[in-house]
């Protein structure tokens, strides 16, 4: 993997430094100098050269091995991973894991062995005979609004599920999403969408950074835009962090102007 931004002159150590899981964590790092118990929102997502998010209804045609090594860097940096419900079932989301390489990192920022996830979901249409809900090292949270039917929220909290009310009726505030993770101790959070509950999240001006994987694939079709929904009024400004590269694929880094 090499640097392309910012540009410096040819530095083999750092080169073979983003090649390592560690090396990857340094070039990936929380800012730190946010007060303490701010959260930061960083999204991740990856797209196509024309745009799409998806191929074949899925993220994982556009990712490639370098993309995996990143996507399992900014989870083991992170303190919850956010996500709705519809890619949690389409992606068929399992339990973040703890990983050896990342175990003094984490424990010398007072964080779980492995991140907590968070799904976001309005009428908890969700399986929670999963994995994700009975088996993850740290308890899943389920994200609803005070409205969400009583049958699944008795459900979802048998099944170990950690329920917090973010919104009113059958509606999920992005802005209380935050604010309750943050409450709860989750000040590091990572969005892996999709597109439409993302787009909330930016409708909201609540994004700090977005990482962005540009596949070198042209996907066509109507697949949704990484970000596919609400608009952001005004257009939101964010200015390039650092740029990597690996086999074709781009590795972006935006941070809020």
């Amino acid at each position: 993997m090499q640097r392309l931004f910012p540009r410096q002159e040819s530095d083999p150590t750092d080169e073979r430094a983003l090649d390592t899981v560690l090396g990857l964590a340094d070039a990936y790092a929380y800012p730190a100098d946010r007060s303490p118990g701010t959260p930061y929102l960083r999204a991740n997502m990856v797209g196509s050269l024309d745009g799409a998010a998806r191929a074949d209804g899925k993220s994982a045609p556009l990712s490639s091995p370098a993309d995996m090594r990143i996507f399992g860097t900014l989870r083991a940096l992170c303190d919850l991973v956010l996500v709705g419900a519809e890619t949690v079932r389409q992606e068929v989301y399992r339990p973040a894991k703890a990983r050896e390489a990342f175990a003094a990192r984490r424990a010398a920022l007072g964080q779980s062995p492995a991140p907590a996830i968070g799904v976001i979901s309005r009428r908890l249409d969700l399986d929670f005979g999963a994995p994700l809900f009975t088996a993850p090292l740290v308890p899943t949270l389920v994200l609803t609004g005070a409205g969400a039917p009583d049958s699944a929220l008795a459900e979802a909290r048998a099944a170990g599920a950690r329920v917090v009310i973010a919104g009113e009726g059958d509606c999920v505030d992005p802005a209380l999403v935050v604010r309750a993770v943050g409450d709860l101790g989750y000040t590091r959070l990572l969005h892996e969408g999709g597109p439409r509950i993302l787009a909330q999240f930016a409708a909201a001006d609540l994004l700090d950074e977005v990482c962005l994987t540009v596949s070198p694939i042209l996907a066509g079709g109507d697949a949704p835009r990484i970000i596919n929904g609400r608009r952001v009024l005004p257009p939101a400004r964010f200015r390039p962090l650092s740029i990597l590269e690996e086999d074709g694929f781009l590795f972006t880094r935006y941070v809020r102007s």
